[in-house]
């Protein structure tokens, strides 16, 4: 067994808070043990992404700062909105940040309102409390406009990170104003890669960007349709796991592994043997991200006895639908080709946004779901304002839906857990 590495000196170069840190490691790998480790009939394949959590702190970290140290940059986002293929363009690595736990609360709320969303309040408590490697590793960090609540937080977020920040303004409609204002927004961030990094993107580079999130995009859309079968050869709770590592790892490792695990998933379609029994209930779920650590209502919903088969979030098939198109002869053409795929994403920002609801009726068919859970977090405006459209539009297919609002809290874990043991036994067969 090799000698395990001592990334403090890393962490305390990066200027993190050790003891801290120790703690949110420790509640964090207990947690995953728990929830992930216990799950029985796992597929192997899951081992890849079980290394990358225990790792998720260290050697991912080390990679980054390896990277800055031969010359890249480092580029951290909170969204799907940012695109990977013109910070790979830049001679850059690009990283999703740390906004999905309960942490640092008390010290967020001394910049922004109690009832501020959860998310917000992660990424502020993340930072305040120097527990984030990744922010710390950042050349560049790129926040976005998708809703009053982050536009206003960036004013002084913005001012916390070590790097640089910019704030892409982002169309809230799907007008050809708004397709406008994405360009803008797509070519000021790459005037500032380009000044960051100091390497001019070309054709080349551009394409071969493109290609790489597109062969990720792919390996997901592999995925997501073995997830239809029944039964179902992955748990939810696995499948959300390899969705939340995509903002993270090497992503030509991690469409290796991806595909590695489909390889695997394949053969247990044609055994069929799953991780549930057949005809367990199966359920979509649908709303707001959820990043890592984020688990609460997915193992309350598989600990009822179901098993989750799709998610229409950012942090599944809505942030991974569509490719982007590789033909163009100048870089303006392929920053179009990236607003044509972007601007499809149906996020809440959207007003009308009836393709959303569209989009996660097909979802629950195609994955032959028995219900679908509406996931909000507390006082995400966009997403709780449009959860009763969706609701009506998918129950109108067919589809059971049961609406929740929550946030990163435990304390209404039982609460929560009683209302899904009552859903998933009023669709069960």
């Amino acid at each position: 067994m090799s000698e395990k590495i001592d990334y403090r000196p890393m962490w305390a170069e990066l200027g993190l808070d050790l003891d801290k840190h120790d703690a949110l490691l420790g509640v964090l790998g207990q947690t995953y043990a728990e929830l992930f480790l216990t799950q029985k009939n796992r597929p192997d394949g899951m081992g890849y992404f079980d290394f990358v959590m225990s790792e998720v702190h260290g050697l991912r970290v080390k990679e980054l700062v390896d990277a800055r140290a031969a010359g890249k940059i480092v580029v951290g986002t909170f969204c799907v909105f940012v695109p990977e293929e013109l910070v790979l363009a830049a001679n850059g690595v690009c990283v999703g940040l740390c906004a999905g736990a309960d942490f640092g609360t008390e010290q967020a709320e001394r910049y922004l309102p109690r009832n501020t969303c959860a998310l917000i309040k992660s990424f502020f408590g993340f930072s305040l409390e120097k527990v984030c490697p990744y922010l710390e590793s950042c050349d560049l960090v790129v926040g976005e406009n998708t809703c009053d609540g982050k536009k206003k937080a960036y004013e002084t977020f913005g001012d916390m990170v070590s790097g640089e920040f910019m704030a892409l303004d982002l169309p809230n409609t799907k007008s050809e104003e708004g397709r406008a204002l994405l360009k803008k927004a797509y070519l000021d961030l790459t005037a500032a890669l380009e000044r960051i990094s100091g390497t001019a993107i070309t054709v080349e580079s551009l394409k071969a960007g493109i290609e790489t999130a597109n062969a990720k995009r792919l390996a997901m859309h592999r995925l997501a349709r073995l997830r239809h079968a029944d039964p179902a050869p992955i748990s939810g709770l696995d499948a959300l796991l390899v969705n939340q590592v995509f903002f993270y790892d090497d992503p030509e490792r991690y469409t290796a592994s991806v595909n590695k695990l489909c390889d695997e998933l394949e053969q247990r379609i044609e055994k069929q043997a799953g991780v549930a029994p057949g005809k367990t209930p199966r359920i979509v779920i649908s709303g707001c991200p959820m990043a890592v650590p984020n688990w609460k209502l997915p193992s309350i919903v598989e600990g009822a006895n179901a098993v989750i088969v799709g998610e229409e979030s950012c942090v599944g098939e809505r942030g991974t639908q569509n490719l982007v198109a590789t033909e163009g002869d100048t870089v303006e053409t392929l920053i179009d080709n990236l607003v044509d795929r972007y601007f499809t994403i149906d996020c809440a920002v959207f007003t009308p946004n009836s393709s959303r609801a569209k989009h996660a009726l097909q979802i629950a068919k195609d994955a032959k779901a028995d219900g679908l859970i509406h996931y909000g977090l507390q006082f995400c405006t966009p997403y709780q304002m449009e959860a009763p459209l969706l609701e009506r539009a998918v129950e109108s297919g067919g589809i059971p839906v049961l609406r929740i609002d929550t946030d990163y809290s435990q304390e209404d874990v039982e609460q929560l857990r009683t209302r899904v043991e009552a859903f998933v036994e009023q669709i069960r067969r």
